[in-house]
């Protein structure tokens, strides 16, 4: 068997204590990382897998936190027996929110781990110690849920050098229990960037329409109402986009309501869609962006 160069990249792995939410984000110099790095299932664990991965670790990882094991006694499975033991480097969380993480005397320099409560931040090939230590603080200083502290982590990494050798391709996976598409599976968040110059950036951008399609995260106090100036605006909008025939200044007429959602459901933001007499600040945002010919 050809032996594969190690891909530099950095990840994090964590547990939501709030909810039991797992998740895995990775960026690495190395052509489509979801498809190797991130393993979890949910309401039993995730492992992030890398270096000169051992991409088994991933589903027999699983099938041991399944099984009841903890994360320092899975990594100690995994690793007995594994002549690359040295070369590998794997995080793990538990159901618990117990971690564990490994990181081989042949990773390529720099590389390392860093534990915190509920997570752990790996990378090799890295700039310096710097990236996983700014991507813990970044993780555990970040408000918000699961998938913001994982984007914070993984910006962090990124403004702090990064890979040594560039970028490439980045991912990010969040597993909850029926939180998949109509409760069908457990994959709440499945977004990647298998090829980019700029794959984090990528990996935001397409994360944003991913959210308003799917998820339902949004703030409340995003919600504007319809009305005076705005409700003008969404009219010019949705008339410059042939969905509407004409402005009226004084009210938001039921031509417009029926434009308005027929525009959102074009774009399958039914999730978002509303009856109250308001609307979504980030579907105001992609309807004007829309309108001027330049959708995120």
């Amino acid at each position: 068997m050809v032996k594969l160069n190690h891909p530099s990249t950095f990840s994090v792995v964590a547990r939501d204590p709030s909810n039991g939410d797992f998740g895995i984000i990775v960026q690495s110099k190395f052509p489509a990382v979801g498809s190797v790095v991130p393993w979890a299932k949910a309401e039993i664990g995730a492992i992030a897998t890398q270096a000169w991965a051992n991409v088994s670790y991933g589903p027999r990882g699983l099938d041991y936190l399944a099984a009841g094991k903890s994360a320092s006694k899975t990594l100690r499975i995994l690793l007995k027996n594994d002549s690359g033991a040295q070369h590998r480097q794997i995080g793990i969380v538990d159901q618990k929110g117990h971690v564990a993480a490994h990181t081989g005397n042949e990773c390529k320099s720099w590389a390392g781990h860093h534990i915190g409560e509920g997570f752990a931040c790996q990378g090799n090939i890295l700039a310096g110690e710097d990236v996983v230590a700014n991507m813990a603080i970044a993780f555990e200083g970040t408000e918000g849920d699961l998938i913001d502290k994982l984007f914070a982590a993984l910006s962090a990494g990124q403004a702090a050098g990064g890979d040594r050798r560039g970028m490439q391709s980045a991912a990010i996976l969040v597993v909850r229990k029926e939180g998949g598409y109509e409760g069908g599976n457990d994959r709440y968040v499945d977004v990647r960037v298998d090829e980019h110059p700029s794959p984090i950036k990528e990996l935001e951008r397409i994360f944003k329409i991913y959210d308003m399609t799917l998820l339902s995260r949004e703030n409340p106090s995003n919600l504007k109402p319809i009305e005076g100036v705005l409700s003008v605006q969404i009219q010019q909008a949705l008339v410059s986009l042939g969905y509407l025939d004409k402005v009226s200044m004084n009210t938001f007429p039921d031509s417009a309501k029926i434009a308005l959602a027929e525009w959102t459901n074009t774009n399958n933001f039914e999730n978002k869609a509303r009856d109250d007499g308001t609307i979504w600040q980030s579907v105001l945002d992609y309807l004007f962006q829309d309108a001027k010919g330049n959708k995120p």
